[in-house]
């Protein structure tokens, strides 16, 4: 979950319950789960969700000294959310594969901390976009990605976009062959811009990952 406006988050946990859903993983700013961390998990209790999932970093936090910096909060961090059951995550984009000498930012994130302290929710278009391989990043932290942002990248005009899952350039068979050797528990569609009624793109994503996963 995640950006939902003060009516939807109101009502939100009734109609979870009502339309059988579970609410796997909630994205919270780093900055109110460090202004608010029992607030945090009060809502994550309510709507039944047991990951924690920082979406981005600031800007003061895109260094490598940064990454050092968010590693050595997310102990503190995980170590307050764990008393609730609850484990803390990191969704990437692109930035984090900035190279700052030897090691990537994501690199040094997860070097600086263990799978007790935090887990990845890893996003396939923004690793590929970053010109990593996201089958490569998912082998890598088997153990420590229970959550996975699907999202394919197509070419238009020449440009990269995002696309539906098997509707792009991703190696779809390899990246679930990955999930399922890293013990990924939830697949996670996930398409911020759509060509197409978003509707009708859910459906196409739906239907051939589907398909991906009896082959797979």
């Amino acid at each position: 979950m995640a950006g939902l406006g003060p009516k939807t988050v109101e009502r939100f946990a009734a109609e979870r319950a009502k339309a059988g859903l579970t609410a796997c993983a909630m994205h919270v700013s780093l900055e109110t789960v460090k202004g608010d961390l029992t607030g945090v998990a009060s809502q994550c209790e309510e709507w039944g969700c047991r990951h924690v999932v920082v979406p981005s970093l600031p800007a003061e936090y895109r260094s490598e000294s940064g990454y050092r910096r968010f590693a050595a909060e997310a102990k503190e961090l995980a170590r307050g959310l764990r008393p609730f059951g609850l484990q803390l995550s990191y969704h990437n984009h692109s930035f984090e594969l900035e190279r700052f000498g030897a090691r990537t930012g994501l690199e040094t994130l997860f070097a600086e901390t263990t799978a007790e302290t935090l887990q990845a929710e890893l996003d396939t278009y923004w690793l590929q976009y970053g010109g990593a391989s996201p089958g490569a990043w998912i082998r890598r932290l088997k153990g420590r990605l229970p959550v996975i942002h699907l999202k394919d990248m197509a070419v238009d005009k020449g440009q990269p976009v995002m696309a539906e899952v098997g509707e792009g350039n991703l190696d779809w068979v390899d990246i679930l062959s990955a999930c399922r050797a890293a013990g990924t528990e939830w697949l996670i569609v996930e398409q911020d811009e759509c060509r197409r009624d978003p509707l009708e793109s859910l459906a196409i994503s739906y239907r051939n990952l589907a398909k991906l996963t009896e082959v797979g």
